[in-house]
Parts: structure tokens; C-alpha cells; sequence
């Protein structure tokens, strides 16, 4: 029996072995891979295959052997949804796009069709849209949407759950339902009525959320937004946030855009596609202009939210910057930059200007659009929001010494 079993565990041992060598050999690529693993099925052979049309060759354009040929590309895009799942498959089409040079693919209808849809490939849609010829524009919204409804899917509910709820709970009241009771702030004000013999505390004063709905409690939200290129799946996602929140009559909701020139599209927030098409990628930054176009929005600053979305590298006047920054602060509008809204991770951005808005007052970090609902949901309810960010293990800029 202890033979059997040491026989079974050795035969594990070279499975595993076997195993972690053809993955190394799909890595790595090529006969003289170092590896000596043989691939045999055809499986094997043909992810191999797809592998190195896109990976072969020091250089990382060019090298790969889809070439120009449109036949090409749409049998290696057949292939990848093949052999891979589709989070590899659009890992795939990103790196394609990049190393050798494909966005031929998304003027073509026939080729853009096959493609697997994801953020990033919108982003790349947007990015081209004043290039894609007529008879493919058709099929670049299609893609578009279809993305777009995913995501807006995802996103409504938490963000109008988180948006709603924080505005009912701003208002307190004294006399509350018991549904609408706030334990925490009636047990403090309490203290003083504790009762040891019963150790119970008498609720004397009860403390409740509010469900008032008149205009006092509504909020302006402007979402200010850099266009240029490195931001695209911010746009993108920033855009679907604004449709979802104008869809919301407690809130006023704003989309402004802008690299060197500013552009209000909230007249076509209706629309995120129409949105989206109406962004131009690209070009240079004047932060400053934007926030000056944001300020002449504002009615009532002190139930004014304004998000800009940027990575602060400003190309106007950096002086001017913070003296705006610094206007729109002491009027009592609530600032937070946001140095991406996407799910890739702490981007690059200025360091000092975050730093120096940081001083100012104005919280400056990365949010993914997961992160977002409850971030509104903390500025509707007047929230620390650096205290926010910290308990949602997100890393602020800290002020300038």
C-alpha cells in the first residue's frame, strides 16, 4: 500500500512537472526555448501559433506575422477566441493593437465586428473616431454601445442607491420612524440617561435620517473632465457615470471636457454613446480655462460638487491654476480631483500640483468606478473625504511641506 501511494505521488510530481514546462514553453515560444517540452496536441500547437504572430521578434513593432493582410487579422482574431478566455483574448487584442500596429482592423466593418469588446478598445475607438470612415462608423457605435450598456448595467445600481440614499440621510430629524432611526447618534446623545440597574439606556432624544425632498437637498455635481490621451478610459468611464446621475432629478449633473479648448456636453447626456463620439483624444491640457468654465456653473457653492478628472499636468498657466483651485475652495464648493476613474491601477500625474491642491484642501487620488458610488455618496453627505479614501485603502496626495 506504501508503495502504491509513493508511486502516486511521484506520478503527481511529474504531471505537475510536465505541466509547468509546457506552460513555460508557451511562454517563452520557439524550439530553442531552453525548456525541452515537445508540444503535441493541436491545441497546443495552435495557441503556440497565435502566441508568436504576436510576440515574435526583439522589436515590438512589425515583427509579428499578421503583417498588413486584413485575411490575416481575421483568422488570428478567430484563433485567440479560440484557444483563450476572453479576458486573455482582450489582453490579446490590446497588446496587437499596440506592438504591431492593427488599428487598420477598426477601419474596417468586417474586421471590427469580430473584435472582443472592452473598455479598452473603446478607448481606442474614441481615439480614432475622426479618422473611421463612414461606411464603419455604423459598426464603431455598435461596438461602443454594446460596451457602454455592460457597463451602465453595472454601475446604475450602486451609483443610484449610494446617490439617493446619502441625499435622504443628509437631513436629521428629531421626531423619526423607527426605520428611520440613527442608532449610533441617538445611543451618544444619549449616554447621559444610562440606566444601571437595567444597564439599557432611555432614548430621551432620538436622532433620525430625514426624508425631506425639497430643493434644499439637492445637489450640482460637475463632472470635469481631461480629454487628453493618456486619460481616454477615464472619459469613457466618467462619461457613463455622468449619463447615469443626470438620469437622477435629485441631482443636476454636468459633463464638461477639455484639453486646450472646453466643451459642455451635458445636452447630450442623454446619449453616452453621443457623448463619447463627441470627446476628441488627444491634444494639449489647460486645466485652469476648465475650471474657470466650471466656476460660471456653479449657483450654490456650498451644495456644489465638482470632480475634476485629471492627472494635473497642466499646460497653461500653473500659477493661475492654483488660484483658481483656491477661489473655487474659499467659495465653498467641494473640490476633489480624481488622478484617474478606471481600473488600471495609480497612474502617472503631476506629483506637486497634487501636492499643492492637497494643501489647499482638494483630495487628490485614483478611484476605480467601483470605488465611485461610494465616493459620491461621502461628498453628498459632506463626508471627510480624505478620511473616506484612507478606510477605502486608497492612497491620497499628501500636502505640500
Amino acid at each position: 500500500m506504501n508503495d502504491e501511494m509513493q508511486e502516486m505521488r511521484e506520478a503527481g510530481q511529474e504531471d505537475a512537472q510536465a505541466e509547468r514546462l509546457r506552460r513555460w514553453r508557451l511562454m517563452l515560444g520557439g524550439e530553442a526555448d531552453g525548456t525541452g517540452c515537445a508540444l503535441d496536441s493541436a491545441a497546443d500547437l495552435g495557441m503556440d501559433r497565435t502566441l508568436n504572430a504576436l510576440y515574435a521578434g526583439d522589436e515590438p513593432r512589425g515583427k509579428g506575422s499578421l503583417a498588413a493582410s486584413a485575411p490575416n487579422v481575421a483568422r488570428w482574431l478567430g484563433d485567440i477566441r479560440t484557444y483563450f478566455p476572453t479576458a486573455v483574448v482582450q489582453v490579446l487584442q490590446k497588446d496587437a493593437l499596440e506592438r504591431l500596429n492593427l488599428r487598420q482592423m477598426l477601419l474596417q466593418p468586417e474586421l471590427l465586428a469580430t473584435v472582443e469588446a472592452d473598455i479598452h478598445l473603446v478607448s481606442t475607438i474614441i481615439s480614432l473616431n475622426r479618422v473611421i470612415p463612414e461606411k464603419t462608423k455604423e459598426t464603431a457605435r455598435m461596438v461602443v454601445r454594446k460596451v457602454v450598456e455592460e457597463l451602465e448595467r453595472k454601475l446604475e445600481g450602486p451609483l443610484r442607491q449610494a446617490i439617493v440614499g446619502s441625499l435622504n440621510r443628509a437631513v436629521r430629524n428629531r421626531r423619526p420612524r423607527h426605520s428611520d432611526m440613527d442608532w449610533p447618534r441617538t445611543l451618544r446623545a444619549n449616554l447621559k440617561h444610562y440606566q444601571p440597574a437595567y444597564r439599557t439606556i432611555i432614548p430621551v432624544t432620538r436622532i433620525g435620517y430625514g426624508r425631506k425632498k425639497s430643493a434644499s437637498s439637492l445637489r450640482e455635481i460637475i463632472l470635469c473632465v481631461d480629454q487628453s490621451g493618456s486619460m481616454a478610459a477615464s472619459v469613457v468611464y466618467a462619461s457613463i457615470c455622468a449619463a447615469v446621475m443626470a438620469s437622477l432629478s435629485a441631482v443636476k449633473t454636468s459633463l464638461v471636457v477639455f484639453d486646450t479648448a472646453v466643451v459642455d456636453l451635458t445636452p447630450e447626456l442623454h446619449d453616452t454613446v453621443e457623448v463619447l463620439f463627441g470627446v476628441q483624444l488627444g491634444g494639449g491640457t489647460d486645466i485652469e480655462r476648465a475650471l474657470g468654465y466650471c466656476q460660471s456653473l456653479v449657483r450654490t457653492p456650498s451644495d456644489t460638487i465638482l470632480v475634476l478628472i485629471s492627472d494635473l499636468y497642466e499646460g497653461g498657466n500653473h500659477d493661475k491654476l492654483l488660484r483658481r483651485a483656491a477661489s473655487l475652495v474659499n467659495s465653498g464648493v467641494q473640490v476633489i480631483t480624481l488622478l484617474a476613474l478606471s481600473d488600471r491601477g495609480a497612474p502617472a500625474s503631476d506629483h506637486l500640483v497634487a501636492a499643492q491642491f492637497a494643501s489647499l484642501g482638494i483630495p487628490c487620488f485614483a478611484c476605480t468606478p467601483d470605488q465611485f458610488p461610494d465616493l459620491m455618496a461621502a461628498s453628498i453627505k459632506r463626508e471627510n473625504i480624505q478620511q473616506w479614501a484612507a478606510s477605502a485603502g486608497i492612497a491620497a496626495a499628501r500636502a505640500a511641506q
